[in-house]
């Protein structure tokens, strides 16, 4: 709903948001119901190991046969398993940790990615490979790089919401491809993050308590 009526193929998407927020969560959830709709999915990991990964994936119940876990800083390593799995939906968690070894700036520099993410839209371009990248926003609230991931990318969603409370908001304020007039609302829990369909009511109920029943 949030990208306008879904995933598609040859697009770059980039999902930002602070460190902690559940970025990578929501994409894992993302990435196990296509694994499941026998889709294959690469998910490149720069963050954590794979191991990690793989028990995050067992609590959320995000495994899938199709869902193949890589963990992986080097561009062009990054290239070659891409090129050896073809996959239909790739994610690159996080962009900040990718990194072109013929470039002598450091991983997370701002020319670093810029061309990582360049690289990354002309292979989901050329290729047909929907492909979602994960960026955290700096501390003033702005994309990593200032902002040169937004012009590159063919759509931007924020996910938002404090690390204290349950609730996540995920909101598009770039869109290629569609309106970004929706959001999508989540309630964090044990398992995971969960969606909340009827959010009109659960903002209702939240005004209720706050005005009827106030601390």
């Amino acid at each position: 709903r949030v990208l306008g009526g879904g995933v598609i193929p040859g697009s770059l998407v980039l999902i930002a948001g602070d460190p902690g927020i559940g970025k990578s969560s929501l994409t894992l959830a993302v990435c196990a119901n296509i694994a499941r709709d026998q889709k294959k999915v690469l998910y490149i990991t720069g963050e954590e190991s794979a191991r990690q990964i793989r028990m995050r994936a067992d609590r959320l119940k995000a495994l899938a046969d199709e869902l193949l876990i890589c963990a992986e800083t080097n561009f062009e390593r990054i290239t070659v398993h891409i090129e050896n799995v073809q996959p239909d939906f790739l994610v690159i968690d996080s962009i900040q940790t990718i990194y072109k070894a013929d470039m002598e700036s450091a991983p997370g520099s701002v020319s670093q990615i810029r061309e990582c993410a360049a690289g990354l839209m002309r292979i989901a371009k050329a290729d047909g490979i929907a492909t979602f990248i994960i960026g955290h926003v700096t501390k003033d609230g702005n994309l990593a790089g200032p902002r040169v991931l937004e012009h590159i990318v063919d759509t931007v969603l924020f996910f938002e919401g404090e690390r204290t409370a349950d609730l996540r908001v995920l909101r598009a304020i770039k869109n290629r491809f569609g309106a970004t007039s929706e959001i999508g609302l989540f309630e964090m829990r044990d398992v995971g993050l969960i969606d909340v369909p009827d959010a009109s009511k659960l903002f209702i109920d939240i005004w209720k308590r706050q005005v009827l029943h106030p601390s």
